[in-house]
């Protein structure tokens, strides 16, 4: 499985369908303060990587925008503590 990510700003949403199923991570955006609210994937599909992928997708998107980061999401912060590469994006 290699799972393609989308982002629609105008929906401020990333996603990914796998097997018919989707998986989001939510964000709202305020000037360049990127605010990660919601990370889903359907139980089906967990463990597979996928909510990783589309937080990692995120963060570069964030990058490449000059968008600063605050992770509301549980999943999202437990990401970025994890993954130090991303520490400097955090609000």
């Amino acid at each position: 499985m290699n799972p393609s990510f989308e982002h629609d700003p105008v929906r401020q949403r990333m996603t990914c369908t796998v097997d018919d199923s989707l998986s989001v991570l939510d964000y709202d955006l305020s000037g360049s303060l990127m605010t990660i609210t919601h990370t889903g994937v359907p139980s089906a599909l967990r463990g597979r990587g996928i909510a990783g992928g589309l937080t990692r997708f995120a963060l570069d998107i964030a990058r490449r925008e000059g968008w600063q980061v605050r992770p509301l999401c549980s999943y999202a912060d437990a990401y970025i503590q994890a993954h130090p590469e991303y520490h400097d994006l955090l609000a």
